[in-house]
């Protein structure tokens, strides 16, 4: 086969299985670039190579690995430009002091403990052609990494950008980053010369030309994001230009005598951080790097990695002591660090998992010291597995120590504003806000008092790892601009008197209807009205997302199909005497009693024997809760109708609105959201809320209708 159709073909593997690892590590609550690696693993020796051989040595032939190198390093020269690019010098504004100190305790601690057990390792799983003091450099280095682009990642999905531990824990990773950066450039260097006294002309030359260009390239790159800010356009020589400078910087590091990565990196940095400029360098660059590139250095990195070299419980020993080395070292010096400068301990804990992230990052250092010799096969496979256990454990162990929960009440109390105690809460996700006015209209009627309060609820999902949105800069400027446009939605509702009860909550989420369903156990939600949406590949109004909010969220809900509803004056419930419809009822009774134009009509459906005895203990119950004034509002029909759903459907054109509950009469089941036909949802005249009950024991009205109420209701 020819070498280049072989490549093809191997990149068209490469991603595809990136994508299917990734997504099954986004669905744990994994960060994307633990299923890259593991899927890089998949296709070398560790696995494929133990079970199909032949099929390995087909496919990832010898003769290709330098053209899959020379592409992985290419993605690597761009992608640490990218980090350079979005390591922004506003994260260094916040508790400056207490990150420096922390951070360069968080690395002399793990690479003094690097360096000792280089001691135990040196002599097992290197050899004489690598000086010690290099194995010790770099092992000390490789230990004391923290990968800033998954630790801010890990930040924005915890909404913890704006706390105090995300501005600490981003301010110790950026000073970690770019100090392990520099200690690495030394392993380097004293790895190419073999002893410390050889590397000094290169570390000088390191720092002169760092110097120059933090100032007079700096000074030329200001000029461009004052042309930027002119034409407020990127064109694709201003583009070309700034490629080149990457290629030029990358090549002038690695004639230096460090590596090619470290000039891209100092363009990215010395970059002006104008957040338009590199808002837009970063959306033309990163798809194509992080989509078809990074994927093939995971690759490259996998067909190195021979997890079967570890075929001796000695040797599963060392790679534990060198986890637990990386793992300790790393917290230790983090926890006690911060616990010295005045932080509290529940976030000196975080902050010490949160900086054991190693991810990506890691893996880099890793392959520039295989690359280079001064690391074996062995050792390189030990290291690949700290950075996947580092990587892992992170999330699940920021959440044990600093509960979601906890970060959702701080969010929470700091922005909600002082308002009495609620005694009614209504929480309404929004994803479009241009388009879901009805949604608010009808929470606001429902809600309708002054101690009921309504959450819009918009949340931001972010797909990638590396992606500039995650940045924690970023994902500020998305929240805002959806705070904004929420507040413009809200400008728009009626009446003008209620608007103080809307309470807008924007977050950033990887997954919406969990997160929807935290949300609403946490700040006590009485009722979740969601929007209709068709989904994608089914004609079901409660499939997709709807239905898996639907799902997961253990409070009453309500899903509005809004056919251009116009000002609600008429309500009709099908009521068929369950559950469901008692709630459909208890809505519709609220909306009465907080608007007094509003009129009701009630189609009870029962045999003709039951006539006599209509109405359900419930639905008594809950016209009994009512004042007068909104019972002489209500008119109960009663129907023996052997097609109840067409006398709905009917009935729908004289009113404004119409509920229903989720049962098998109105032709949808909540047990089985999906496999009936939603019938009323797609025939229904008017506008329509379909009501799903949880909770028996939940009363919508009698919050509404007690002693402080009625007056204001009469």
């Amino acid at each position: 086969m020819h070498i280049v159709v072989l490549v093809l073909v191997q990149i068209l593997v490469v991603i595809i299985l990136s994508r299917i690892m990734g997504l099954g590590c986004r669905a744990i609550k994994q960060p994307l670039v633990i299923g890259e690696i593991v899927a890089g693993i998949m296709l070398g020796p560790s696995l494929l190579g133990l079970i199909a051989p032949d099929l390995m040595t087909t496919l990832f032939p010898a003769e290709t690995l330098p053209v899959l190198n020379v592409l992985s390093q290419i993605g690597l020269i761009f992608f640490m430009f990218l980090i350079g690019l979005e390591l922004n010098p506003s994260y260094l504004k916040g508790q400056l002091d207490t990150a420096i100190l922390t951070s360069h305790v968080s690395i002399l601690v793990p690479f003094s403990l690097g360096s000792l057990l280089a001691l135990l390792l040196y002599p097992l799983v290197s050899n004489d052609g690598v000086s010690f003091t290099a194995f010790a450099l770099f092992l000390g280095s490789a230990m004391s990494i923290t990968a800033f682009p998954v630790l801010a990642r890990i930040i924005t999905e915890n909404n913890l950008q704006k706390s105090r531990l995300g501005t600490l824990a981003l301010t110790c990773a950026a000073v970690d980053d770019v100090t392990a950066w520099c200690l690495l450039a030394v392993a380097i260097t004293v790895i190419r010369t073999n002893s410390f006294i050889g590397a000094i002309p290169t570390i000088i030359e390191s720092i002169i030309y760092i110097i120059f260009m933090l100032t007079a390239v700096r000074w030329l790159l200001e000029k461009l994001a004052i042309h930027y800010q002119r034409t407020r356009k990127l064109t694709q020589l201003v583009l070309a230009c700034i490629y080149i400078g990457v290629v030029i910087s990358a090549l002038i590091t690695e004639f230096i005598g460090i590596h090619l990565i470290f000039g891209a990196f100092l363009l990215g940095a010395a970059m002006p951080k104008d957040p338009d400029l590199v808002r837009e360098i970063a959306e033309k660059t990163e798809d194509f790097i992080l989509i078809f590139l990074l994927p093939i250095f995971f690759a490259y990195s996998g067909l190195r990695t021979q997890i079967g070299l570890l075929n001796r419980p000695e040797l599963w020993l060392l790679c534990a002591a060198v986890v637990t080395v990386a793992i300790s070292g790393k917290y230790i010096g983090t926890y006690f660090a911060a616990r010295f400068c005045g932080v509290n301990k529940r976030e000196a804990s975080a902050l010490g998992w949160l900086m054991n992230t190693r991810g990506l990052t890691e893996l880099i250092v890793l392959n520039i010291g295989l690359s280079f010799g001064v690391i074996s096969p062995l050792l390189f496979t030990m290291l690949v597995i700290m950075a996947l256990v580092t990587t892992f454990m992170t999330s699940p162990l920021l959440e044990w120590t600093f509960p979601k929960e906890k970060i959702r009440l701080d969010a929470l109390a700091e922005e909600t504003p002082e308002i009495a105690t609620p005694n009614y809460r209504i929480l309404v996700p929004v994803a479009n806000p241009n388009t879901q006015q009805g949604l608010l209209q009808i929470a606001m009627i429902i809600a309708g008092n002054s101690l009921a309060v309504v959450h819009p609820l918009s949340l931001i999902q972010l797909d990638e790892d590396y992606l500039f949105q995650s940045t924690p800069e970023e994902a500020n400027r998305l929240i805002k601009q959806q705070e904004e446009k929420l507040n413009e939605l809200i400008q728009t509702l009626e009446p003008v008197e209620l608007k103080h009860i809307i309470h807008p909550l924007v977050r950033i989420s990887n997954d919406v209807p969990r997160e929807t369903a935290k949300i609403a156990s946490t700040e006590q939600i009485n009722l979740i009205i969601v929007g209709w949406h068709r989904p994608a590949f089914s004609d079901n109004r409660l499939g997709g997302r709807v239905g898996q909010i639907l799902n997961t969220s253990h409070v009453d809900a309500a899903v509005l199909v809004d056919k251009n509803m116009p000002q609600i004056k008429s309500i009709l419930v099908a009521y068929a005497e369950n559950i469901h419809d008692d709630l459909a009822l208890s809505l519709a009774l609220r909306m009465l009693g907080n608007d007094p134009s509003i009129t009701l009509k009630v189609f009870r459906f029962a045999p003709e024997s039951t006539q006599e005895n209509a109405l359900s203990y419930e639905f008594m119950n809950m016209l009994d809760i009512c004042p007068q004034e909104v019972r002489s509002r209500v008119e109960v029909i009663y129907l023996e109708d052997s097609d109840p759903m067409n006398t709905v459907i009917e009935a729908s054109k004289e009113v404004d609105l119409t509920i229903a509950g989720t049962s098998r009469t109105w032709g949808i089941e909540r047990q089985t959201l999906g496999l009936y036909t939603d019938k009323l949802a797609k025939e229904c005249h008017s506008s329509l809320l379909i009501a799903r009950r949880y909770s028996p024991m939940m009363s919508h009205i009698s919050s509404l209708f007690n002693s402080s109420n009625l007056q204001t209701t009469k």
